[in-house]
């Protein structure tokens, strides 16, 4: 998107964004990572029309890192949205206590 294509005094949608992490799922267990707990923190620079996500996985060894990493950088591309950063931490590590209730019921753990 060129700057000249960029809506002037719009603001980037974080729950557009969200509600794009929600189609974004770690095909190990088959849940989204968005209510799977491992995004912890979506900043947006409107200045720069910047995302930046970050965000856990499952495992430091999970082999489906790069799909699920390629996968939250093209969710946080929402309108007005030049550049996506992805940070991959693994401080805190993911645990099941991070999981929101309600996944937890809706996955029976």
């Amino acid at each position: 998107m060129s700057s000249e294509e960029l809506r002037v005094g719009k603001m980037i949608d974080k729950d557009h964004v969200i509600s794009n992490l929600r189609n974004v799922f770690d095909p190990e267990i088959s849940c989204n990572v968005y209510d799977l707990g491992l995004i912890y923190d979506i900043a947006i620079d409107e200045n720069e029309h910047e995302v930046t996500i970050t965000h856990t996985l499952t495992s430091a060894f999970c082999p489906f890192a790069d799909e699920i990493v390629n996968d939250i950088q093209k969710a946080g591309y929402v309108p007005d949205v030049i550049s996506v950063i992805v940070n991959t931490v693994f401080d805190p590590p993911f645990s099941i206590e991070m999981v929101p209730e309600e996944t937890r019921l809706m996955m029976g753990w």
